[in-house]
Formats: C-alpha cells, sequence, structure tokens
C-alpha cells in the first residue's frame, strides 16, 4: 500500500503597509479674545450713576419750575389788584377781576366773563430734536437743558367753571417751559409775546411773567365768545338740562398759532 503525500499549500503573507507616522500633536490654538462682558455689578454701578445724574437733574428742574409758578402766582395777584382798581375807579365798580389759589400746583384768574387757569405740572419732559430751542449752541452744550419742567395757560369761560357746564370747551394759549437753570421758552397763540427759541437770554423774571400774563389776559378778553348756530342746539336731551348744558354752547375764534408752534 503506497503512501500519498499531501501537500500544504501556504500562501505567502503579503507585505505589510508600514502606518503613516503620526504627526506630532501640535498645541490646541488659542482662542480670539472676546471682550469680556460688564459685570453684573458693574452694570448696576451704571444704572445707579445714570439715575442719580437724571435724577438730580430732574430734581432740580422741578424746583426752578416751581420758582417760575411760585413767581406767576404773586404777579397775578399784584397785576388783578391794580386792574382793579384802575377799573372801578375810572368806569364800572361792579368788574370783578379776581385772583383765586386752588391748590399748590393750580391757581385761576377771573375777569369779563373769562377764566385764566394755570397749572403746574409735575412731570419733567423732553422734546425731538426739532422741536424750538433743542438745536441751539445754549441747550446742546449741557444735556441737562433738554429737560423741562412746563406750566400750562387755558382759557375757559368763567360760568362753565361756576355752572359745571362739563361739555363747555376750553383753550390752550400758551406752554411754558422752564429749564434747569430756571429760564424759560414760551409757545403758544400769536397774541403772546413769543420769546426768541435762544433759552440763554430768556431767565425767569417778574417782569417777564408779567408779560406773559397780561398777553395771555389781552388773548383772553379781545377773544369773543361766537354763539353755534340755532340748528346745532335746537334739541337738547335730559342730561344735558340736568347738566345746565341747554345754555349755548359757544366757542371763541381768532385764537391763531404759529405754524412752527404745534398743540
Amino acid at each position: 500500500m503506497s503512501s500519498s503525500t499531501v501537500k500544504t499549500t501556504v500562501k505567502p503573507t503579503p507585505p505589510s503597509t508600514p502606518k503613516p507616522a503620526r504627526k506630532p500633536r501640535q498645541p490646541a490654538a488659542k482662542k480670539a479674545a472676546e471682550p469680556a462682558e460688564t459685570a453684573p455689578a458693574d452694570r448696576l454701578d451704571l444704572i445707579a450713576g445714570g439715575l442719580r445724574e437724571k435724577s438730580s437733574a430732574k430734581q432740580a428742574i422741578f424746583r426752578a419750575t416751581q420758582s417760575a409758578f411760585d413767581v406767576l402766582r404773586q404777579v397775578s395777584q399784584e397785576l388783578c389788584l391794580e386792574l382793579t382798581q384802575k377799573v372801578t375807579t375810572a368806569s364800572d365798580a361792579s368788574v370783578r377781576i379776581e385772583y383765586y389759589p386752588v391748590n399748590g400746583m393750580e391757581f385761576h384768574i377771573r375777569f369779563s366773563g373769562d377764566l385764566l387757569v394755570f397749572v403746574m405740572h409735575s412731570n419733567i419732559v423732553t422734546f425731538p430734536a426739532d422741536f424750538g430751542p433743542m438745536a441751539t449752541p445754549y441747550v446742546e452744550a449741557d444735556f441737562r437743558r433738554r429737560y423741562f419742567g412746563h406750566i400750562m395757560a387755558y382759557n375757559f369761560m368763567a360760568d362753565s367753571i361756576k355752572y359745571q357746564r362739563m361739555n363747555d370747551p376750553g383753550y390752550l394759549l400758551g406752554r411754558l417751559l422752564v429749564n434747569i437753570d430756571s429760564h424759560y421758552f414760551l409757545e403758544g397763540v400769536e397774541q403772546l409775546e413769543l420769546p426768541d427759541h435762544d433759552m440763554s437770554a430768556s431767565p425767569v423774571t417778574p417782569d417777564a411773567m408779567r408779560l406773559f400774563i397780561e398777553s395771555a389776559m389781552i388773548a383772553a378778553v379781545n377773544n369773543d365768545l361766537i354763539a353755534p348756530p340755532m340748528t346745532e342746539i335746537q334739541k337738547i336731551t335730559v342730561k344735558q338740562k340736568l347738566e345746565n348744558q341747554q345754555v349755548s354752547r359757544g366757542s371763541k375764534v381768532g385764537f391763531s398759532f404759529s405754524h412752527e408752534q404745534q398743540f
């Protein structure tokens, strides 16, 4: 019996591919420096500083406006006394010119069926850049001069207040703006003596406030009450009757404003 030889085929092992050498690890690139955010404490300091600066300025403006209002009060009382003496001795003793205090922020002047109502507002305001004095060198030199206290002068019929005719109209004659330096800017009807936009030459003085009041009184006196057409008043409601609204609701004419003065 012959023995068979078993051949074993051995496949040659392919040569191993050498692995690429590892590149040396580069140090991580540093991130671009980012602007550091303001720390919360710093933001609070900024807020507190801004509040202190603005609050302090507004308090000073309020005090300046209050002083201007006090000057208006004093001048109004003196003017009413002078006019009363002049009118009662010269013509009719029944003509009454009265100063009437309402509260710390309002007073009235009553004369010849008219009522001037002066109201000081508690808020401090500012205006757009194209308003009146805002673009003047005087205001631009100090940001605090961009803020104002304001005093309004309204004209009503005296009987509207007396008889509480709630639907009777009133008219804004002028608005007096007062800044931190106690300088003023006046806007309103053309009958007022309106100053130049440059407030640097307009300090609050008794003479200036007297001129404001006198001009407002002249504007009120020279604008008569015009009765409405019959067709507008031929029918009234019970509510109008009970509230004294049956009286012809007249309106004034002649209050004209400069094209630059918007109310």
